[in-house]
């Protein structure tokens, strides 16, 4: 169950990918169309946009979301002996190197991992996470997030806010360029109903897009918690502490040192949003959901 619940999030998180890319190439062409009467030099402009926000995501992320939420670096062990070696123990048996750690001071107990690769992770953790759970629960949620590290997670979820970033400066860039009139020529093929029917089409790309690269990291996420959660039983060989660890999580309050561009990143939603519409806008699957799979471990 275990092997089967990590390979199968390993492929869904594929597929988001993959539609990830394929709506950068579709804003693209749509814009292309639109503003060039040509789709491929859109397509050209959309993968040179969003090269460089990867870039300039993947080289400043991490001190960026480190001071979006208050964190303090810990840089020796005395300064808090539990937490440093237990991070130490998860990252040797996950195989990955030692991660910088961090406290957030917030009574609400929750953590988060980030970072561009293995070599440059962070592990934060709050402090109600350190007073409110023992050690059986805290190894659960460390193994969480080293498995984050482990699986690349943290460059997933980097990637996937360098993409969103860029398609939204596509599209911002798309509205100012039509508020001044900007277009296609006015040709013949233009007036036909098949030109008529295929600006509609691009225009309504060019706005749906935002919403479908929100609901496309918003999957990836809940997704990648999923995986996080099998590989740290699969670390720790003990999904009770996470399952408890989990309760813990969902019974408390919501964080006040979090900020909201870094919530997917939390072991738990830090808000305690409740979404009414499925689980398409959630960027946590339902804690309730997560014990579930990881009792049948």
């Amino acid at each position: 169950m275990l092997y089967e619940q990590i390979a199968m999030n390993k492929r869904r998180t594929g597929y988001v990918m993959a539609g990830f890319a394929a709506l950068v190439v579709v804003l693209g062409a749509a814009l292309g169309d639109l503003f060039a009467g040509s789709w491929l030099a859109g397509c050209f402009w959309a993968a040179i946009v969003t090269a460089i926000y990867m870039g300039l995501m993947i080289a400043n992320s991490t001190n960026v979301v480190m001071d979006l939420n208050h964190a303090q670096e810990i840089h020796s062990v005395d300064q808090a002996p539990q937490l440093w070696h237990l991070i130490e123990d998860m990252a040797m048996v996950g195989q990955v190197p030692m991660p910088r750690v961090f406290i957030i001071d917030d009574p609400s107990p929750n953590a988060f991992a980030t970072g561009n690769r293995p070599e440059k992770s962070v592990v934060a953790v709050t402090t109600g996470l350190l007073e409110r759970l023992n050690r059986e629960e805290l190894e659960g949620v460390i193994g969480h997030e080293i498995s984050h590290v482990r699986n690349y997670d943290i460059r997933l979820q980097t990637i996937a806010l360098a993409l969103s970033a860029a398609i939204s400066f596509l599209v911002n860039l798309a509205s100012n360029l039509m508020w001044f009139g900007a277009g296609r020529r006015d040709d013949d093929d233009d007036n036909s109903a098949g030109g008529i029917l295929q600006l509609v089409v691009s225009i309504l790309l060019i706005f749906l897009a935002p919403l479908a690269a929100s609901i496309a990291q918003m999957a990836l996420s809940r997704n990648r918690e999923y995986l996080a959660d099998a590989s740290s039983v699969e670390l720790t060989r003990n999904p009770q502490g996470l399952i408890m660890a989990l309760r813990k999580i969902d019974d408390s309050e919501p964080m006040q040192a979090a900020d909201p561009s870094s919530a997917a990143m939390y072991i738990g939603d830090p808000f305690k949003h409740q979404h009414k519409i499925g689980d398409l806008f959630a960027t946590h699957p339902p804690i309730a959901k997560r014990i579930e799979r990881l009792e049948k471990m």
